[in-house]
């Protein structure tokens, strides 16, 4: 029997941290207000909840426009045909990033293009952008990650020189300010997801915002079936679907809005207070400090572990022991997407795939971006934003388990058990 939990002994923590989402009484009011008002979503259009809840969760990222869909997917989808993304057109994507940031662009029948990451921050690397630029090219869509932006300053600068469009993936960043404006107000558009992990949530759902009046009007008419927006300035026709968002879940969307900021604080302090006791811990790193961030706003904190300096054990048996001693985290949270189970694209399904080529596309095998896959399959740890809500003792625990488990980590070496192997599997697979 060994002093880790993996291999029989006690583990650090015993008791679960607070479970994700959590709720208040003003959720139940407004829950029930839909439930007597009759206004359950639909028409009209948009409704009471949703459209109040847009217009200050735009405002809080200083944006002018904001429109609730149905998931951060659609987001991003709605976004790419309100900048114009033709068939055929090209769109730069982040190779390290959720199936969900890809996928809309095959939908709309283009073409991503996978640039590498930068390795000091998880974020597309602006440094390989006009690398991969061909006369198809027509946009980009960073992803800011986990706990860092893609460097934002660089990437529009790029796109004015090219004459790009610029979508932010803002999933992970609810509330994250680049130089003092809000995630997703820089590009053209921004996209956000509030699927049930995220710093706010209804269990599904997404919104877009912008400050440009004709891109929110496309937005509004792709997810309203094709209707005229509410201010229909522009004239804008289109072909659209009902990606709206239904009232009950606009309604717990507003008193999270209000909550945010106080949670942030926690974390942040949080974060600081962990990377105190952890820095200079050998093996393990952290993600460049960017002083741009003028307000964190992390889906998850993101340590790196280096094997190399931890005795050659591998990230899995890491990740594995610190799981047993209580401690909720993931190595293999997200992988190069061009490798993923998640993404069996094939280029018959994709018509534009194959356009102006002698062969087909394929995504899966003509891609290798060296940061991606070191932070996928080696490097990066993912630690749960609710578990940074918690005291002081909290944040202790997790520290005390990192300590305990590399200081007892020749005990993981060539050990063969059902959570190590789990953690060398995909997340499609895993959760098969």
């Amino acid at each position: 029997m060994g002093k880790l939990a993996i291999t029989g002994g006690e583990p650090v923590r015993k008791k679960r941290f607070d479970p994700w989402p959590v709720y208040t009484e003003a959720e139940r009011t407004a829950l029930e207000d839909v439930l007597t008002n009759g206004n359950w979503g639909g028409q009209p259009f948009p409704g009471k909840h949703g459209d109040a809840f847009a217009k200050k969760f735009a405002e809080f990222h200083t944006a002018k426009y904001g429109q609730c869909v149905n998931t951060g997917t659609v987001a991003i989808q709605a976004a790419l045909m309100a900048v114009g993304i033709q068939p055929g057109d090209e769109v730069l994507v982040p190779a390290y990033t959720w199936e969900g940031t890809v996928g809309p662009v095959l939908l709309v029948n283009a073409v991503p293009v996978f640039v590498d990451v930068d390795p000091e921050t998880y974020c597309m690397d602006a440094k390989g952008i006009e690398e991969v630029l061909t006369p198809k090219t027509r946009a980009i869509l960073p992803v800011h990650l986990g706990m860092r932006f893609a460097d934002l300053d660089a990437i529009m600068s790029i796109a004015k020189k090219h004459s790009l469009k610029v979508v932010e993936d803002c999933a992970h960043v609810h509330g994250g300010m680049w130089c003092a404006k809000g995630a997703g107000s820089i590009g053209d558009l921004g996209t956000f997801s509030f699927q049930s992990s995220k710093l706010i949530t209804c269990g599904e759902g997404g919104a877009v915002i912008t400050n440009n009046l004709e891109y929110f009007e496309r937005v509004q008419s792709y997810i309203n079936a094709g209707r005229a927006s509410v201010t229909d300035q522009f004239k804008h026709r289109m072909i659209g679907f009902n990606y709206r968002l239904g009232e009950f879940q606009a309604a717990v969307l507003g008193p999270q809005l209000e909550r945010l900021p106080q949670q942030q604080k926690i974390r942040q302090a949080n974060f600081e207070y962990f990377e105190s006791r952890l820095r200079g811990t050998p093996g393990l790193g952290f993600l460049r400090s960017e002083p741009r961030i003028t307000r964190t706003a992390p889906y998850c904190y993101v340590l790196k572990y280096f094997a190399e300096q931890a005795k050659g054990i591998p990230r899995a048996a890491f990740v594995a022991a610190l799981q047993l001693e209580g401690i909720p985290c993931d190595g293999l949270f997200y992988e190069p997407v061009y490798r993923s189970s998640l993404f069996p694209v094939k280029p018959t399904d994709f018509p534009a795939l194959s356009w102006g080529r002698t062969e087909p596309l394929d995504l899966r095998n003509k891609y290798r971006c060296p940061a991606a896959e070191r932070a996928a399959y080696h490097e990066a740890i993912w630690f749960p934003h609710y578990l940074f809500l918690a005291a002081k003792e909290g944040i202790d625990t997790i520290v005390d388990a990192i300590f305990k488990t590399l200081e007892n980590i020749e005990e993981l070496r060539g050990l063969e058990h059902p959570t190590i192997r789990n953690q060398g599997l995909s997340r499609a697979d895993r959760e098969s």
